[in-house]
């Protein structure tokens, strides 16, 4: 029997997503998303090989052939007990990052083996996520508008007071049309549902509810953050083309299932941490002094419900010292 992760493994956790966010946080507005991303990877491996856990990565970077580092699969940690499932993103908003603008963060989440959802190879996911106050009102098969009406009464307050976070995409055409004659407030996004997700649980964003189709990954770590955080999250795998329909098929993943947290992550001994690389409404991003940086977190354990904000001052002269990250 796996051995359950009964310490705080998440403040070791912060040191991870720390140490990316410092060393992807220098290509800010520097127009190179590839140069960001891996300096965030490089930074994110080294740092995860000194955590006290047996981890393998089950949401990471691809395919082992696409992806030199934090591949799918891949061993992390130091290799002592407990035995994990690990899930990264050095970057949530690479191109925000790219371009200088807001809410890129990095993240990583674990949660005992073999409870994490694997999504093989499909990458996309249609969400619906919210907030404690609306757990268990929602259902991603319901209209939009409907879930807004449940949500809604649920919060005691009316639809034209929600605020609904979504991609700026245009397959999102239709439902941003049905969320205009509801009469919500919308939130359009460039990149980065994870922080979005996340900000319908965290009170001082203002965001109600998530939807729409983003990264499969993106949604398992969402459903471990809220999963902590007492919120929730549902998915339906969803197919680009009809060749991606039909080889899921084979594989046997169900694209008429929803995905509930549950499914997402089947346990509530969850770890999440997250630090800010750009400002955003959730965390503010990496700051740069003279005598090294400033970085602000949310780290957050799933069997207590604590959530933690942490601002950490960086003496670079001292990291560079101790450790092989190039911040």
């Amino acid at each position: 029997m796996n051995e359950r992760p009964t310490r705080n493994l998440a403040l070791e956790l912060v040191r991870v997503t720390e140490a990316a966010a410092l060393a992807a946080g220098r290509y800010m507005g520097r127009g190179d998303k590839e140069a960001a991303d891996r300096a965030a990877v490089e930074a994110m491996r080294l740092v995860l090989q000194t955590v006290n856990m047996d981890g393998i990565i089950v949401i990471g970077e691809g395919e082992k052939d696409q992806a030199p580092m934090l591949y799918n699969g891949e061993r992390v940690g130091n290799g002592m007990p407990p035995e994990v499932d690990v899930a990264v993103d050095p970057i949530d908003g690479t191109r925000p990052l790219a371009n200088g603008n807001l809410n890129s963060i990095s993240t990583v989440a674990i949660a005992p083996r073999g409870t994490m959802f694997n999504p093989g190879p499909f990458v996309y996911m249609n969400k619906i996520a919210v907030g404690p106050e609306a757990k268990g009102v929602i259902n991603i098969e319901a209209s939009i508008t409907e879930n807004l009406k449940a949500i809604a009464h649920a919060k005691n307050k009316s639809v034209e007071d929600l605020t609904c976070v979504i991609l700026d995409r245009p397959r999102h055409a239709e439902m941003i049309a049905e969320m205009r004659r509801a009469g919500a407030r919308i939130r359009l996004i460039p990149d980065g549902d994870v922080a979005a997700a996340i900000m319908t649980a965290w009170p001082e964003s203002g965001v109600d509810v998530l939807f729409g189709i983003g990264g499969t990954p993106e949604g398992v770590l969402a459903a471990c953050a809220l999963r902590a955080m007492g919120g929730e999250i549902q998915g339906k795998l969803y197919a680009r083309n009809e060749e991606e329909l039909r080889r899921g098929r084979e594989m046997g993943y169900d694209f008429e299932k929803v995905l509930t947290m549950d499914d997402l992550v089947a346990s509530d001994d969850v770890f999440f941490a997250a630090t800010g690389i750009t400002d955003g409404e959730l965390l503010r991003g990496v700051r740069y002094t003279g005598q090294g940086a400033i970085t602000e977190s949310l780290v957050v354990r799933g069997r207590t419900g604590t959530i933690r904000r942490i601002t950490a001052i960086h003496r670079m002269d001292k990291l560079r010292q101790l450790s092989q990250v190039r911040y």
